[in-house]
């Protein structure tokens, strides 16, 4: 069994889509339909930059959606390879639940990039410039994490906004919180604390105005039926039902990205093989949380050809 898997922010790059945008139609074609949907040259802004626009939440969002779901074009139309018959279910990090989600059918391109943009612009207004910040935590797991933001908060939000893998947790709250955060991490016994070079705290309590505006919008975009189950954030449990998934959409704003479970529970359910499409972050998250399992990432090319030929 084998799970289709899609990164989140942090992922985006200039340069990325390039290659595939100069060699093939089918990615081509989803660069152009997301810039006539946002009615903005995003394709153009992911191939040569400036990097501080690209790297705006509003925008890195639906790019790194746009690449990813350029990447699962290229190898079902030109490789033929298609994503219903070679897995069993998808997930992904944070706005890659979105990416996942436009795989399977259940909101379309266009559709998918308009959410994106709102979701990144509603993040990024949710809390002032400044107040806010997240930290990864290394050596970190959930128990002491929770145990450092709880020491840190203070009376101001520090909550735990990404459980990674088994050596990572992100929390996210508060500057002054979070700051106190990575100051005492070794009281916690955790290895290492570090800001993130983040523009908004995602994750927390803090991002409730966001998560009111993605609920009426998404209570006005019925998604599709699902092709295969998603493996959804907030739960880390697999979801057939498209209702389902939009209220969990909403919840996810707010509440944490429990990636490692997430993991573990397609593991239990029989995946041994997880494919990330279009970067190579939720990859190394695999490998770490399960390292019998077999993970591949398709970025280049020369990566799909090879992946296409395996699998033939």
């Amino acid at each position: 069994m084998r799970a289709f898997v899609f990164p989140g922010q942090g992922s985006q790059k200039v340069g990325m889509g390039k290659e595939l945008a100069a060699t093939s139609p089918a990615a081509r074609e989803v660069f152009e339909e997301v810039n006539e949907a946002l009615l903005q040259n995003l394709s153009g802004m992911m191939a040569e930059g400036p990097e501080e626009e690209l790297t705006l939440t509003q925008n890195a969002q639906p790019a790194i959606m746009a690449h990813s779901i350029a990447v699962l074009r290229v190898l079902e139309r030109e490789f033929g390879v298609k994503l219903a018959e070679q897995a069993t279910c998808v997930a992904g990090h944070s706005l890659g639940e979105y990416s996942a989600l436009c795989a399977v059918g259940a909101f379309d391109l266009a559709i998918t990039a308009r959410l994106l943009k709102l979701r990144g612009r509603s993040m990024q207004a949710a809390v002032p410039v400044g107040e806010g910040a997240m930290a990864a935590l290394l050596g970190a797991d959930v128990e002491s994490a929770k145990a450092l933001a709880a020491a840190a908060a203070q009376g101001q939000v520090c909550e735990i906004a990404n459980d990674n893998d088994p050596t990572q947790v992100v929390i996210s709250g508060h500057r002054e919180a979070v700051e106190r955060a990575v100051g005492m991490v070794k009281d916690h016994g955790i290895k290492r604390g570090m800001l993130l070079p983040v523009s908004a705290p995602f994750h927390c309590s803090l991002m409730q105005p966001a998560a009111d505006r993605m609920a009426d919008a998404l209570a006005h975009t019925p998604p599709a039926a699902m092709a295969l189950p998603v493996y959804a954030n907030v739960t880390a449990a697999r979801v057939e039902d498209a209702q389902e998934e939009r209220a969990l959409l909403v919840e996810q704003v707010t509440g944490r990205v429990r990636w490692r479970e997430s993991v573990l529970a397609m593991r239990a359910d029989g995946v041994e093989s997880f494919v990330e499409l279009g970067g190579k972050v939720v990859g190394p998250m695999v490998g770490r949380t399960t390292p019998e399992a077999q993970v591949t990432s398709l970025v280049t090319l020369q990566d799909l050809e090879a992946f296409a030929k395996e699998n033939a």
